[in-house]
């Protein structure tokens, strides 16, 4: 781990921040860059599916946002849930068994980087970037219920009258112990869509005394609100009273709606604000793919980065369909800013 045990949940973030010199890079898109490499994803399990079948792959990734200059490397367990998997006939104990994979999969990335930054290996002509004491963190990610669900609800918040506070805490509990056990830095909560779910882990973390720090990334739908239509107010003050969530963000949403998001993260937390958007274009759940959106045109992606740092974001990166290039772009803008 990069920074101690000792460290406690409101100074972790900063004095990483702090390391890595006011701001951190996040890394890229998984599932575009696992079928890059050759995965098949179209499976309920998405890129979970390669912790089963193809785990070279997911450390590949890992590896190729880290040689772009990420700090942060997110594990392979979005969609990754006890749930699912025993859907697709694999037990609780297989089931926990990949969970902890996941992580062991990014720690073992980032242990592979740091050895050949040390022996120079990455150290070459060209635009990869090498610096063996880049700080590095490994966040567990945590998808949301509606990642389980493989609808595309995620991108709406919409769960149905059926799903309470209780249900969800219940969905994640066992997920979210086995991760924060399993040896990463922080638990990244994902695409959160509305304020209800936001609660769920807010509690889970206090009631059951999780010892890792988190971090809360909605998914929204303009420049004020999360997927449902929940206030984006709302949701990073549920995000602000928790004790253990160190940072609060959006991630797989249009960069255009980012600066507004920003400043009104702004007006209800102080903690450091992260923003990890997707490329711009619309996910259709029905359909299951990526489509070019309909409202305005997006610019250049990597164009946006020096004002979201202006308007107050700490954490960039890139969610879905962004990959090692945006990263790499990210990383460098943020090195002369």
């Amino acid at each position: 781990m990069v920074l101690g045990k000792v460290d406690h949940p409101s100074s972790f973030m900063t004095s990483f921040l702090h390391r890595c010199g006011g701001s951190a890079v996040i890394d890229g898109g998984l599932a575009t860059e696992l079928e890059r490499h050759g995965a098949n994803l179209n499976d309920p399990l998405w890129s979970a599916k390669c912790l089963i079948s193809s785990p070279h792959l997911i450390r590949r990734v890992h590896l190729d946002y880290l040689e772009a200059g990420a700090n942060i490397i997110i594990s392979a367990s979005y969609q990754a849930t006890l749930q699912g998997f025993e859907e697709k006939g694999i037990s609780r104990t297989k089931g926990e068994s990949l969970l902890e994979k996941s992580v062991k999969i990014a720690c073992e990335a980032r242990d592979i980087y740091r050895e050949g930054a040390t022996k120079g290996s990455w150290d070459i002509p060209g635009d990869r970037i090498m610096h063996e004491q880049r700080p590095i963190l490994v966040a567990a990610s945590v998808g949301s219920y509606g990642a389980f669900l493989a609808d595309g609800s995620e991108y709406s918040g919409i769960y149905g009258d059926g799903v309470s506070l209780e249900t969800l805490k219940d969905f994640h509990r066992r997920r979210v112990h086995v991760l924060a056990a399993a040896g990463a830095d922080l638990i990244a909560f994902e695409t959160i869509p509305n304020k209800l779910e936001a609660k769920a882990f807010a509690e889970l973390l206090e009631e059951d005394a999780i010892n890792i720090p988190a971090w809360f990334s909605f998914s929204c739908k303009n420049e004020t609100n999360v997927a449902s239509g929940d206030s984006i107010e709302e949701c990073a003050l549920i995000a602000d009273s928790c004790g253990l969530v160190v940072g609060v963000g959006v991630n797989c949403t249009a960069p255009r709606y980012i600066h507004g998001l920003i400043q009104s993260i702004k007006k209800v937390t102080r903690k450091p604000i992260l923003i990890y958007p997707n490329s711009g274009e619309t996910y259709d759940g029905q359909r299951k793919e990526w489509v070019q959106s309909t409202g305005v045109v997006d610019v250049d992606f990597v164009s946006y980065v020096g004002k979201w740092r202006e308007a107050g974001a700490s954490l960039i990166g890139g969610c879905c369909r962004t990959t090692p290039n945006t990263i790499r772009a990210i990383f460098k803008t943020l090195s002369i800013s």
